[in-house]
């Protein structure tokens, strides 16, 4: 084992590749207020181009970029239609009704996906006394809903169903790229039928910051201006997005080895009485799976074991969560199984308290 601390946390943990240091330090750079940094105009049109949209903005991070997709789409009064799991609703500090005035209403989907037998009737009437419904958003790949990938006939149903009602859609492709190894679609097919599409690189892309919203040049224009109000017009950000750069042209392909990981990482696990999972429910990077509550519950196992090396997180009363990514490999998360099926054989009922906090979709 490379190093004795196994941290499978989230994929957000990375840190950047010699070689993508490197890509950082030679970044040309300019002032991108100004639209005059030539590597994040470099970034903005090579995420256009391999989604064939129009135009991108790029952005601090997956939740700013969420949120200026919102705001582009919805005015103070409206309300989003999404999955009860998603990110969006969820997990980004009630950025729609803070920053936007937009209403979240959750809908149940099947691991974190909706279908429109989920939206039917959901429309709102045109009445005064109603919010307006007008935006559908999914995620892909979920993340509380499991890691899994949407198929594209799903997608399309969805962003159809959508645009023939008369609303507007939205991608939170935080793991987009995922999706797509594991699914076996391009970007642009996946993104065929929304708007917009957020995708962050500092997750499985293994960048140190950085997300991008896309769509069409006049969505663009807005999206702009709300990534001015909402704090992140950016100077000389060419040392962040030639990271991206790097990434889009390097560590897609190899998200495969992530995934096998993160499958040989489940299947070890289910060898451990007192943990439950089902292997073949793994088929992205993110690995979730319960403990026996006589056993004790997520939060202490977390806890005990951080203190035997590896770091996963609590997602429930009994649930827990673990990530694989470019900076664990086979061997490691094999030694990390091991270890919580050591942890879940000692038991960890006795144990209070939690190392680590509460669980976001990092």
């Amino acid at each position: 084992m490379s190093d004795p601390f196994i941290n499978m946390y989230s994929d957000t943990v990375t840190r950047p590749t010699p070689e993508m240091r490197q890509a950082i330090a030679e970044a040309e750079c300019g002032d991108d207020m100004s639209g005059d940094d030539p590597t994040v105009n470099r970034l903005e049109a090579m995420v256009a181009e391999r989604l064939e949209k129009e135009a991108a903005v790029f952005a601090c991070s997956g939740t700013q970029s969420n949120q200026m997709g919102v705001r582009t789409h919805c005015q103070p009064g409206d309300e989003l239609l999404i999955a009860d799991t998603g990110h969006i609703a969820n997990f980004e500090a009630g950025g729609p009704a803070v920053l936007s005035g937009v209403t979240c209403r959750l809908l149940p989907g099947e691991n974190g996906m909706i279908d429109v037998d989920d939206l039917e009737g959901k429309l709102r009437a045109d009445n005064q006394h109603l919010c307006r419904t007008r935006l559908v958003c999914v995620e892909n790949t979920t993340n509380a809903g499991g890691g899994r990938p949407w198929s594209l006939d799903q997608l399309d149903r969805v962003g159809q169903w959508a645009h023939e009602n008369g609303l507007k859609t939205h991608v939170d492709g935080a793991r987009l790229f995922n999706a797509c190894v594991a699914g076996g679609y391009t970007a642009a097919e996946a993104t065929r039928h929304y708007d917009t599409v957020s995708i962050c690189f500092s997750k499985g892309l293994g960048c140190p910051m950085g997300s991008i919203l896309v769509g069409s040049a006049e969505d663009m224009a807005a999206a702009r201006r709300s990534r001015k109000l909402f704090g992140g017009a950016l100077r000389q950000a060419g040392i962040v997005a030639a990271a991206a750069v790097y990434a889009l042209d390097h560590h897609v392909d190899r998200m495969a080895d992530d995934h096998a990981n993160a499958r040989a990482f489940a299947e070890a696990l289910a060898e451990h009485d007192g943990i439950r999972i089902d292997p073949e429910d793994v088929e992205s990077n993110l690995v979730f799976f319960e403990i026996d509550p006589e056993i004790g519950d997520a939060t202490q196992l977390a806890t005990k074991a951080l203190e035997m090396g590896v770091k996963v997180g609590a997602s429930g009363a009994h649930r827990l969560r673990a990530c694989t990514h470019l900076d664990v490999d086979r061997e490691q998360v094999l030694e990390a199984a091991a270890i919580i099926g050591r942890c879940v054989e000692a038991g960890v009922g006795d144990l209070v308290g939690s190392a680590t906090g509460p669980y976001s979709r990092g």
